[in-house]
């Protein structure tokens, strides 16, 4: 297994491209499976979870090529034939539930395992299948499977609302509305800029849906739709992720690749901690500030305050030159990294969904242990501005979101290295000292 060693201290320097957003290449990966042709997808990163939700459509029957050095994958998905994802793969990500809407979409039914990902919170998957429903499948669980079949005339469009509002569950019923008969009413949906792409995306390949960016989506239904030629957009978390290691360090750091547009609220958030921004129309520049100022913050959905980028955060207030609280209305109990930080001598208490953190604290250098996606990076940026060594173990979840982490961060001047290590290895104690005689 793999882990990630850093010396912390170093202040970063230089400049790093932002690599495409997860977020947004997996429901465009879906949307390949509408369709009896060839699609491609460009800017496509390289990371744990494309390569597992490749392999959940090539279960399907579906043909895909990656090809890691461009950045380019292929899907031909005119030979699907095979209507089930299996436990094996989509346990590893939720995001494998897609799989569902697509094909239930395109064919009727779909028989898919309840998902996985990250160890933590509860994510239920009722809005999605109360949206199934609402469009006239049929839906039933079946030894952990959930089993879909639209009825013999076909899905049929609905008014359906999301409470609270959902990228999973907006991403997955516009799968399956696309190609329903008459119009869906989607509210309080999901404005992210990844369900705003994805949706450009398939009106570029005949599909019809207005209000994109708005709470409520109106979808006219379409017979059928074209293949789909799409570049992924910039990931907005890596963005904010660098630019919180850039004030940590009290580094000067140019993003390259970026969409700032993308990041709502986050930006001027930021830079309440005192750190100096510019930006540019595909770029951003930030220098860390001499003393990160205390910024209380609680998530919302887009465009409010990411949930995503709350652990790091998290991290960076360790640092502040005072007291802040960091509240997540989002996923009440996404906390998992804050013992891990308390290891290395952050002073956090959690309470409720509410992070009390004491700043001013020095962090020293401990072996820490991943949990999950953007807890395992908080540990990252901890380690960063930490006295000694840190080792961050279990980074099999970093490479599900962060292409390359160590190589970027290394370029920017951080001590860092991934080595392997044995998770489970023999410990052999030392004999008593009467049992030694």
């Amino acid at each position: 297994m793999d882990k990630l060693v850093l010396l912390g201290g170093r202040s970063l320097e230089g400049e790093v491209a932002i690599s495409g957003s997860k977020n947004t290449a997996l429901p465009l990966m879906s949307a390949a499976m509408l369709v009896d042709g060839v699609s491609t997808l460009y800017n496509v990163p390289r990371l744990r979870d494309i390569y597992t939700y490749s392999n959940v459509l090539r279960v399907t029957g579906a043909h895909v090529h990656y090809d890691p050095e461009t950045r380019t994958m292929h899907i031909d998905a005119s030979r699907v034939g095979h209507f089930e994802a299996p436990y094996e793969l989509v346990k590893k990500m939720r995001a494998s539930f897609y799989i569902l809407g697509a094909l239930l979409g395109r064919f009727g039914r779909a028989r898919v395992s309840l998902p996985g990902g990250c160890a933590w919170g509860p994510r239920p998957v009722n809005l999605h299948l109360e949206g199934f429903r609402a469009l006239g499948a049929e839906i039933s669980l079946d030894r952990g499977y959930v089993v879909a079949r639209a009825p013999a005339s076909g899905l049929r469009g609905a008014r359906i609302r999301f409470e609270p509002p959902s990228v999973g569950a907006t991403v997955n019923v516009l799968l399956a509305a696309v190609l329903a008969r008459g119009t869906t009413r989607l509210e309080n949906a999901a404005m992210e800029p990844d369900v705003v792409c994805f949706g450009e995306a398939l009106n570029r390949m005949g599909a019809r849906i207005s209000g994109l960016g708005t709470p409520v989506l109106e979808i006219e239904g379409v017979p059928e739709l074209q293949p789909l030629l799409a570049h992924t957009p910039p990931d907005r978390i890596e963005l904010g992720t660098y630019m919180i290691a850039a004030a940590m360090t009290r580094g000067r750091v140019r993003l390259l690749q970026a969409e700032p547009a993308h990041l709502g609220d986050f930006l001027e958030i930021f830079r309440q901690t005192g750190a100096r921004v510019e930006v540019g129309p595909d770029w951003i520049y930030v220098e860390g500030p001499e003393v990160i100022q205390p910024v209380s913050i609680q998530t919302a959905v887009y465009p409010g305050f990411p949930t995503d980028l709350q652990a790091q955060w998290t991290a960076m207030m360790t640092q502040a030159d005072g007291d802040s609280t960091v509240t997540d209305t989002i996923y009440f109990d996404r906390f998992k990294h804050v013992p891990e930080l308390l290891r290395m001598g952050a002073q956090i208490e959690v309470v409720g969904n509410r992070a009390h953190i004491r700043g001013r604290t020095r962090l020293i250098g401990a072996q820490v242990m991943s949990t999950d996606l953007r807890g395992s990076v908080s540990l990252v940026l901890a380690g960063l501005v930490a006295e000694g060594r840190t080792d961050v173990l279990r980074v099999y979840h970093l490479d599900r979101g962060y292409e390359a982490l160590e190589v970027k961060l290394s370029a920017l001047g951080a001590d860092i290295r991934r080595e392997q290590y044995e998770e489970f290895g023999t410990v052999v104690l030392p004999l008593e000292e009467e049992e030694q005689m």
